[in-house]
């Protein structure tokens, strides 16, 4: 028979108000178990997840949701609040498509305020919240969730400022746990670390603990006084050295973020203040499930696994992921060249970079989560002569787009920009699918952007952006390759050129990156109805290979097929070229519409946009009639 578990009974955060302490450290692991038990078949952002349960289970508990509004930091760290929101039922089909969203998702849920994915925003969006609140003269409580690394980010570090300035009615919760996906770079890491391992800091904190847990107006007289920085607590026990002091945010010691008691404690006193306040809780990722605690770069973000071992389920793979092929091959080019620097952004194994990282570690910069910061820092790397490669996954480059343009493009740098995660990534769902970097290369003057359609293409459009002079973008999937056999030596491709890797006289099929392989065996499915198709691994989204779109007018259809959005990607590029040289075939573009694409797998949605083999041939069969 089963044990009644007080996870079962809870459906909304109102509900952990009648439990104590001790009930809800239970309730905790629970919610740790639930996690691992679902991810396990699912997939997950685990270790972040169970790291962050004891402070989302102490925070939700003091507040009234969802007329309080919490803001999650990325949002993969939110399952438990996911469990404790009304979700508990439907918490099996996290990350499946139609399912729930790994991240928070407003539409999903009143209690998700906004659909993170992307780091360092939570406190942009939370100082907008409070001033919303002073503005409408209420007394909603509004709390940020943000992790350390995240806080290094620019857009964090802005919005710090504001509040400070403004001395908004806010609490924002800093999860230290020297993680991000890599472990954390950068001063402020090493500024945290300090606090951490500080004697002073720890005597202090630990007369400072003797007195909050007096309560009443003299732990409040402690913490409540934000207004005035040279009143802050921190000033009288520690260095005056401490960056959000000096903004006029009130900080309080490091904590326990594995201890409900002190953890309500503190956050129930800077619940009532009325101006920032940031609370410094010290967690451990994966904790609850050792595996991930031993490994939690492993389980950033894992698909499913066993649950007495830790180790992933995986199939076994016919070919390397791209990204495994683009970290091998960039690290030959390194053998090879001297002046060639890896750069990333807390990302060196999501981009294949930690065997570049151990083999050539003075020509190997992570910034942290910066992406701002490792584009400007790229184009100085190239103004001083070196030939810098960004690796980023394609969604986070969004975020530099500025930098791409007016550090890099304008003065014509030679800066390598490698787009991992391009196109459709699966479960991860709309924050995180690559589709839009075709239509921010291809709009800036001075960029030549390719698009390899396999892993020895890969490696030759690596090759060909690191002899190129000015800045080149290539881009590729996620996941397994396509089998193709790697080449001995790398070929320089000729710029602006395709190659026809079908012949057929009745349809032409122009396609980008990995869709070539769709376009070939859609082919051959039209074959068999007597449609012949050429199909052009176009290479290039910029440059365009004009010769061959021209070729394909002469064609009964042209198509276009990217694994991007339509609106300003290479398909309408085509379209251009088509229309200046004056040709009236018809022309039909596929690619991601005009919405966000929700998760699931890769080939279902491959189904559900026509972006398939047999989606492709649908398309031409309709256009043709």
């Amino acid at each position: 028979m089963d044990v009644p578990r007080i996870l079962d009974a809870i459906r909304s955060p109102a509900d952990l108000k009648v439990l104590d302490n001790e009930e809800l450290a239970i309730l905790a692991r629970e919610i740790r178990q639930e996690i691992v038990a679902t991810t396990s078949v699912t997939g997950g952002h685990v270790a972040s997840s169970l790291g962050a349960v004891d402070i989302i289970v102490a925070l939700e508990s003091l507040l009234d949701m969802p007329r309080d509004r919490v803001v999650f930091d990325v949002g993969h760290q939110a399952y438990a609040h996911k469990l404790l929101t009304g979700r508990r039922e439907a918490f099996k089909t996290l990350r499946t498509y139609g399912g729930l969203s790994g991240f928070t998702k407003p539409s999903e849920s009143p209690y998700d305020v906004h659909p993170s994915g992307h780091a360092s925003d939570s406190l942009s969006i939370a100082t907008g919240l409070a001033k919303a609140r002073q503005l409408k003269g209420t007394d909603e409580k509004v709390v940020a969730l943000i992790g350390d690394a995240s806080l290094a980010g620019g857009m964090a570090f802005e919005a710090l400022n504001y509040m400070g300035n403004e001395q908004l009615p806010l609490v924002v919760i800093l999860n230290d746990n020297e993680m991000s996906i890599s472990r954390n770079v950068g001063a402020l890491m090493k500024h945290l670390g300090n606090i951490r391992a500080n004697s002073h800091y720890r005597e202090a904190r630990e007369g400072l603990q003797a007195a909050m847990e007096q309560g009443g107006p003299a732990a409040r007289g402690l913490l409540g006084f934000g207004k005035n920085m040279k009143e802050s607590l921190k000033q009288m026990v520690i260095p005056h050295t401490m960056i959000y002091e000096s903004l006029g945010i009130v900080c309080t010691a490091p904590i326990d973020g594995h201890n409900i008691a002190e953890l309500r404690d503190v956050l129930s006193l800077v619940l009532e203040m009325d101006g920032p306040a940031l609370v410094h809780v010290v967690t451990r990722k994966g904790e609850g499930y050792e595996p991930a605690r031993r490994d939690p770069e492993a389980f950033h973000g894992t698909g499913p696994y066993d649950i007495a071992t830790g180790r992933a389920l995986k199939k076994p793979g016919r070919a390397p992921s791209y990204t495994e092929v683009f970290g091998a091959a960039l690290a030959d080019e390194a053998a090879n060249d001297a002046d060639v620097v890896a750069i990333t952004a807390a990302m060196t194994g999501g981009t294949g970079l930690k065997t570049f990282a151990a083999e050539f570690p003075s020509r190997f910069v992570d910034v942290g989560i910066a992406e701002e910061q490792a584009v400007g820092m790229a184009a100085g790397l190239s103004s001083g002569g070196k030939k810098p490669v960004v690796a980023l996954y394609s969604t986070f480059m969004q975020r530099a787009v500025d930098q791409m343009i007016i550090d890099v493009a304008l003065p014509e740098a030679n800066v390598v920009f490698a787009f991992d995660r391009a196109g459709l990534v699966g479960d991860d769902g709309p924050t995180h699918h690559g589709v839009f970097d075709m239509v921010y290369t291809r709009m800036v003057p001075n960029m030549r952007a390719l698009a390899p359609s396999d892993e020895a293409e890969l490696v030759h459009a690596l090759h060909t952006a690191l002899i190129l002079e000015g800045p080149v973008s290539l881009r590729y999937p996620r996941g397994e390759a396509e089998g193709a056999p790697l080449p001995d030596v790398p070929e320089i491709l000729e710029v602006g050129k395709s190659r026809t890797v079908r012949e057929g006289d009745d349809v032409t099929l122009l396609a980008f990156g990995r869709m070539v392989g769709q376009a070939r065996v859609a082919a051959e499915l039209l074959s068999a109805e007597g449609i012949e198709c050429r199909v052009v691994d176009m290479r290039w989204v910029k440059p365009l290979d004009e010769e061959a779109i021209a070729a394909a007018a002469a064609c009964r259809l042209v198509v276009t097929v990217e694994e991007g959005v339509i609106a300003g990607g290479a398909g309408e590029g085509v379209l251009e070229v088509l229309a200046r040289q004056g040709a009236t075939t018809p022309a039909v573009t596929l690619g991601i519409p005009d919405r966000f694409i929700g998760q699931g797998p890769v080939s279902q949605l491959f189904a559900d946009l026509g972006l398939n083999a047999e989606g492709i041939a649908a398309t031409v069969r309709e256009a043709l009639r």
